[in-house]
């Protein structure tokens, strides 16, 4: 195991969050929310691509049997997210909306997001003002049926001001959630029923108030072990399944926002960064890169959304 962490671009991302592996491409996408800009490399050739999206784009999923579309939460609500035509390394995405997001009120957008074991989108909302503390967050559940309903559905999981973290165990019968606000700093597991997408059983998991770090994004991998990155503490923790640290490693970031596993072997750990604005950033020049770590275990494949036939 090599657990020290390696540049692999230099993407000055503002917020670089969502990334995703493409195994039938070995290469990383995330996306670069206040940017509004979809990111692509390629492990094998070094390649990178970028396109711009209609609003901030926060979380992403490949849409199942369609390459090169995307499920995505935006600010405004649900997209099908098209890259152009001919192989195009950079210029305007395709967008078309599919449902429009019940917020509380303006100034919302979605946040953290990913697909559950059986390709249901599962993604959180926040407003954009942190410093406001609203407990206006929800959790929605975006699958077959709501995109036929043209509708989100909230899952109520209520009080959350900066919903983050989720993941589902490798079983998809456990689903986790945190919430990185300052003034939480707590993660959830649930039990999840895999029939109907819907949480129950809510249960502290992890205070991450005595930890360092904020928790942010997440992902899982075979044993089990849920990786989440702590924010403003330039550390990737890894929690056992009964909630307790088993370790954690480092990347030259205060700000590491999201993970996930990729390689031939999804044996990398691949951790998306911000890069805050108005901050002097002279002892963490690549704030808002890509790194790459080697943890010593494989990740879970990540399910590709599952659009109505």
């Amino acid at each position: 195991m090599n657990a020290s962490a390696e540049l692999v671009l230099d993407a000055r991302c503002a917020t670089g969050e969502s990334p995703v592996w493409r195994a039938a491409e070995q290469a990383l996408y995330w996306a670069d929310i206040p940017q509004g800009v979809l990111h692509r490399w390629s492990a094998q050739t070094g390649e990178q691509a970028q396109w711009k999206a209609p609003e901030m784009v926060a979380c992403i999923a490949p849409w199942g049997g369609q390459p090169g579309r995307w499920l995505a939460g935006l600010e405004s609500g649900w997209f099908q997210l098209d890259l152009p035509q001919g192989g195009a390394a950079s210029g305007p995405l395709q967008a078309q909306r599919l449902a429009t997001a019940d917020h509380a009120r303006a100034g919302m957008r979605f946040n953290d997001g990913r697909c559950d074991r059986q390709g249901r989108f599962i993604a959180g909302t926040m407003l954009q003002d942190m410093g406001a503390a609203a407990r206006v967050g929800k959790v929605y559940r975006f699958g077959a049926q709501e995109m036929a309903a043209g509708a989100g559905t909230d899952l109520a999981l209520g009080d959350l001001i900066v919903p983050n973290g989720i993941a589902f165990s490798p079983d998809g019968r456990t689903m986790y959630l945190s919430d990185s606000h300052p003034q939480v700093q707590a993660i959830w597991a649930f039990d999840y029923d895999t029939e109907t997408g819907t949480p129950s059983r809510r249960r502290l998991f992890a205070d991450m108030n005595p930890l360092p770090g904020r928790p942010d994004g997440a992902a899982i991998d075979v044993d089990g072990g849920y990786w989440i990155c702590g924010n403003d503490a330039g550390l990737v923790h890894r929690f056992t399944p009964d909630g307790r640290l088993d370790r954690s490693l480092a990347v030259p970031v205060k700000k590491p926002a999201m993970c996930a596993f990729g390689g031939p072997q999804l044996d990398t750990l691949y951790v998306t960064s911000i890069r805050p604005a108005g901050v002097d950033l002279s002892d963490q020049p690549l704030a808002g890169g890509v790194f790459a770590l080697r943890p010593g275990t494989q990740g879970v494949p990540e399910p590709e959304f599952t659009a109505p036939v």
